[in-house]
């Protein structure tokens, strides 16, 4: 169509020793085991269900940074700042960054994630990426488990080289990813627990129950007595007006529960988000935690929230990769390139922020004690 000659496909890879010789029949995708629907909804709800989780994945999502793509050609450079600033994506959205935080997302929810780039027929190149659900696709291992399929509706899909596919941590000898929340649903269970007690016990001794005891002198009790305080109390009680509560005999009036004590969370609570944060790698001042720590303790989680990162650019770089050489193949265009990233050392990032901070302080004492007019003059 464009004038170049058809290019050869790539060499079959060889088959590992060590695999089952089911893999080798041409239906080797029916041996492979996929995430389950309930899996996947669990990991769902997680997120729904406790914020700093959710808060968590978001915060690695957008500290990952963004990145810019480097031709060797000009030409070249043209179509690929092109497609990083004008592709279509899900939810109208457009630019490759979009789609990469969709895809990174995924991936850490449920360890797997599928996309499908989107070929323009017209003029060349790939119009749109679409992050499909897992629940619609699905990860099998082809003749393989080196070789990953993407099935939809059961079957492997028409044209796999269009297809992306990741997998996070994948289990060896599977096309399986784990989740970055694997083992929390069971710590989870338990924080849902102390907050569901927390509430109903707020809901028992919070709203206030008054027990009202009525004992006669005389020792003579009266149903129509015990009525009438009961209808002086209900007006003494009522919200919209102020009334006093009248009444004759011994009247004892206790609050319901004032003996019993609140049960202490805060101690559990901290230990299972101690659990959570360690899991998740996320340093706790970043989530909005305010647990002691010193300087240099902030300084060392912030250099291990890097290496974090920097291992989940690792695993969504092939990705780009093969979306700009696609896209580059398809205009025509065989150019090498390379894939930078933003800086994310964080501890740089504050060393920076203080210094900007210390000189804008620096200029203001200036200005209020006349050095910088001195100077001038000077």
């Amino acid at each position: 169509m464009f004038g170049r000659k058809k290019q050869a496909s790539p060499p079959a890879l060889p088959v590992a020793q060590t695999v089952p010789r089911g893999f080798q029949s041409s239906s080797a995708w029916l041996y492979g085991e996929v995430q389950s629907h309930a899996e996947r909804a669990l990991y769902a709800s997680l997120r729904q269900s406790v914020p700093l989780i959710d808060a968590a994945l978001g915060k690695i999502v957008r500290l990952i940074g963004s990145f810019r793509v480097v031709t060797e050609d000009s030409a070249a450079q043209a179509f690929a700042d092109d497609l990083l600033e004008n592709v279509r994506t899900n939810g109208g959205a457009a630019g490759l960054t979009a789609f990469v935080g969709g895809y990174l997302d995924d991936l850490l929810t449920y360890g797997e994630a599928i996309g499908e780039m989107l070929p323009d027929e017209r003029l060349g190149g790939i119009c749109a990426l679409y992050n499909a659900s897992l629940n619609d696709a699905a990860v099998a291992a082809g003749s393989s488990p080196l070789e990953p399929v993407v099935l939809a509706d059961g079957k492997p899909v028409k044209n796999q080289s269009l297809m992306l596919v990741s997998l996070l941590n994948p289990e060896s000898g599977s096309v399986r990813g784990r989740s970055l929340l694997a083992g929390l649903p069971f710590i989870s269970s338990i924080l849902l627990r102390v907050f569901a007690s927390l509430k109903n016990n707020w809901e028992r001794a919070g709203d206030i129950r008054f027990a009202v005891t009525y004992d006669p002198k005389d020792g003579v009790f009266g149903e129509e007595s015990a009525q009438q305080i009961a209808d002086e109390w209900k007006k003494a009680m009522r919200g919209d007006s102020v009334c006093d509560f009248v009444s004759l005999g011994d009247v004892k009036i206790k609050v319901i529960g004032a003996e019993n004590q609140m049960p202490d969370c805060e101690v559990p609570v901290r230990v299972i988000l101690e659990q959570i944060v360690a899991k998740l790698g996320i340093p706790p001042f970043l989530l909005g935690i305010s647990w002691s720590s010193t300087e240099r303790m902030s300084a060392q989680q912030a250099d291990i929230l890097t290496s974090e990162l920097e291992y989940y650019r690792a695993a969504v770089e092939p990705v780009i990769r093969k979306i700009v050489r696609t896209h580059l193949r398809l205009c025509g265009m065989g150019s090498d390139f390379k894939i930078i990233w933003s800086d994310i050392n964080l501890q740089d990032a504050v060393e920076l922020s203080q210094a900007r901070l210390n000189n804008a302080r620096a200029r203001q004492l200036e200005r209020e004690t006349g050095w910088e007019d001195e100077d001038e003059t000077e």
